[in-house]
């Protein structure tokens, strides 16, 4: 026999007893800890278990050179399967170019489109419904037709693809056509929904075009240019579903009732802010300058005054009236335009105090006051349609009461 073969075999008899002996000492003291049943007699030493495991050549063990072909051999790894990105999407997004659309895809993108736009026409018609039933009758024509082209395209794709129409949206494509979200504000006004429903079929004629030019058959390709040219017509047909149901008559209806919402959302809330800025803030600002003769101390005081109100009425708005029951519109448009007209109404007659000469800052101040007081006038007749002498004899009386009480006690 080989001598280096018998030394291999008397070395693994020998590793065979130690381990032996070892499983015997372990049975032993079930319990113990390894530590503590590696310090008894008899339990083989750390070293004499690592040379067993060299000779039976364990993994991750050296062995020396010329016993390699004694030890087993170990299965091969599993490799991971390689991931690649999904095909037709961007590494940095996952919405898909317009120009990598199939003709299937286009007439998917299409069919959603009509259909998205169909349900927008008919929300605006539910909203407007009741304060502009004319205008919600030329929305719900708006819908039918969105309808019929939504089945003329689906009708084109069963015939070329199919049954199984993809899910695809505008969200979903980059370079499309796609429609804000401006439905979900509550607080639409008549002109901008109609403004919004201009902007759609502009944009649904852009869509069809550039469809039109990326399929090659002739079918599809005339389908798509007419719904470009309906899409172009749509102006032409909303005029003439606004003659049909919308008369003279209901037009000045709906007008008037769109100008009082603009005069109760905006108009009002801001003229009372303007003049509680313009008139109360008349007696501190006034008192503080005849009291102190100090244009920086008056200027502060009219600051934080103006400041102050505009906050104060502000909040006071948004916290009075929701504009459920009262139809006033949103609170924080009304809000704002208080708080913002309280503010003004208030620094118009304290800026002039930036001024170092006191009988300068004065005269000027006195003269903007004479101004604020007169524009409030205008605003009254302007839009409350207040008569001429009720809105002067009101506003002049009221400043010129305030203006004297703030000099009596600013003088005295």
């Amino acid at each position: 026999m080989d001598p280096s073969l018998a030394t291999a075999s008397r070395s693994a008899t020998a590793a065979a007893s130690f381990d032996k002996a070892g499983a015997e000492r372990s049975d032993a003291c079930p319990t113990a800890s390894p530590s503590t049943c590696s310090q008894r007699p008899g339990r083989p030493s750390a070293q004499a278990t690592n040379s067993s495991a060299v000779m039976r050549g364990k993994p991750g063990t050296l062995m020396p050179a010329r016993w390699q072909h004694l030890a087993p051999r170990q299965p091969p790894s599993p490799r991971r399967p390689r991931r690649y990105p999904p095909p037709m999407l961007s590494r940095l997004s996952s919405r898909r170019r317009f120009d990598e659309l199939s003709e299937q895809e286009v007439l998917a993108l299409a069919i959603s489109s009509e259909e998205d736009d169909a349900r927008i026409y008919r929300g605006f018609a539910e909203r407007l419904r009741a304060a502009f039933p004319a205008t919600a009758a030329v929305f719900d024509g708006m819908a039918e037709e969105e309808d019929q082209h939504r089945a003329r395209l689906i009708e084109a794709h069963r015939k070329r693809f199919g049954e199984v129409i993809p899910l695809i949206r505008r969200e979903h494509v980059s370079g499309t056509h796609a429609r804000e979200p401006v439905w979900l504000d509550p607080d639409l006004g008549l002109d901008r929904i109609r403004a919004l429903a201009r902007g759609m079929e502009e944009a649904a004629e852009s869509f069809y075009v550039r469809a039109a030019q990326r399929t090659t058959d002739a079918g599809t390709r005339d389908l798509l240019g007419f719904l470009a040219r309906a899409e172009a017509g749509h102006e032409r047909r909303a005029e003439g579903l606004e003659g049909e149901h919308l008369t003279d008559a209901a037009r000045a209806g709906e007008d008037a009732e769109a100008h009082r919402g603009f005069v109760l959302t905006w108009v009002q809330p801001g003229l009372a802010g303007l003049m509680d800025g313009s008139v109360s803030t008349l007696a501190p600002i006034f008192a503080t300058a005849f009291a102190t003769q100090d244009t920086w101390t008056t200027f502060l005081v009219g600051l934080a005054a103006s400041v102050g109100a505009g906050i104060s009425m502000g909040f006071t708005e948004v916290a009075s009236d929701d504009g459920v029951i009262s139809g006033r519109g949103a609170p924080w448009k009304r809000g704002l335009a208080t708080g913002v007209m309280t503010t003004l109404g208030g620094l118009g007659h304290a800026l002039p105090y930036l001024i170092p000469h006191f009988w300068t800052a004065t005269s000027v101040a006195v003269a903007v006051v004479f101004v604020e007081l007169w524009a409030i006038v205008w605003v009254q007749m302007r839009y409350m349609r207040t008569p001429f002498f009720r809105a002067t004899f009101q506003v002049v009386l009221g400043g010129a009461l305030v203006f004297a009480a703030g000099v009596l006690i600013g003088g005295g």
